[in-house]
């Protein structure tokens, strides 16, 4: 008698995963705590060498001192009402850059005729440093909100553009030749495929678009600014308050973890059906 097709009996547990044992958990455990001694180490180093004198507070204020700080400009009314209005400025900013940079990606990604067109400009732009860019925007538009949501603008629009360009030209062609064969019209097309293909490769742009966003809002904040975050520095530059200047930095270190974590939530919810995110 054959036996293709008989198959013994699977040992008990064959099949499940196994759990963790508890010395893998503490082993992870005890290394995420690890993590943190150097950071605290530098804290109290920082605040020693402050305490001593060591550190000038005029060169750079101790972390009791920052701390402290932060406290009294949240209380003040002060710190708050700067965070909407620096935050504002790089969700229209960004708008702007994610409407433009997928648009553009899109010409460029779908068309040989468009990719010659659209690609070659943009790269060159690509390599100008866009920072520098800032006096010739005050110039055109002024010292008031223009400038400042174009700079955020412009800087997103590149990592946009670029990895989503990479990603509807990554889209696996069979996946296009079965939409094809499903008699699916262009826009569905590309709603249903390319897009679909492409979206892992834009959060990515997305999220470095972000970071972007925020250090170019840093440098254009810093002229001619009237409120926001960067008024607060410009302020506090001019009185030599290095507090008030790292509680600002940290405030906007801290906005760009948090919109990176949403991008990231974000992501994880749009690719649940991917193995790589579902574990």
């Amino acid at each position: 008698m054959s036996r293709i097709g008989v198959a013994k009996n699977p040992p008990a547990g064959a099949g499940r995963e196994t759990a963790p044992s508890a010395g893998a958990k503490r082993a992870r455990r005890f290394g995420s705590l690890s993590r943190l001694v150097s950071p605290l180490a530098i804290l109290a180093l920082w605040q020693g060498a402050s305490a001593s004198g060591l550190l000038s507070p005029f060169i750079l204020a101790s972390p009791a001192t920052i701390a402290g700080t932060a406290v009294d400009l949240v209380a003040g009314g002060t710190l708050l009402p700067g965070l909407l209005v620096s935050f504002g400025r790089v969700a229209a900013g960004f708008s702007v850059a994610l409407v433009v940079g997928v648009a553009l990606a899109l010409v460029a990604g779908l068309s040989r005729l468009g990719e010659s067109v659209v690609d070659p400009p943009i790269q060159m732009l690509k390599a100008m440093p866009f920072l520098g860019l800032l006096p010739l925007f005050i110039l055109w538009f002024g010292i008031g909100e223009a400038p400042k949501i174009g700079m955020v603008a412009f800087g997103s629009v590149f990592p946009i553009y670029l990895t989503l360009h990479g990603g509807i030209r990554g889209v696996d062609a069979r996946l296009v030749e079965a939409g094809r064969t499903l008699s699916l019209g262009t826009l569905s097309l590309v709603r249903h495929v390319v897009l679909p293909g492409a979206l892992p490769s834009l959060l990515v742009g997305v999220r470095y678009g972000l970071s972007v966003a925020w250090l170019s809002l840093v440098v254009a904040e810093q002229i001619n600014a009237s409120s926001g975050i960067g008024a607060i520095i410009t302020y506090a530059r001019d009185f030599l308050q290095t507090d008030v200047i790292v509680v600002c930095l940290l405030v906007y270190a801290a906005m760009g973890l948090a919109t990176d974590a949403l991008v990231r939530g974000i992501e994880a919810y749009a690719l649940r059906w991917r193995p790589e995110v579902s574990r």
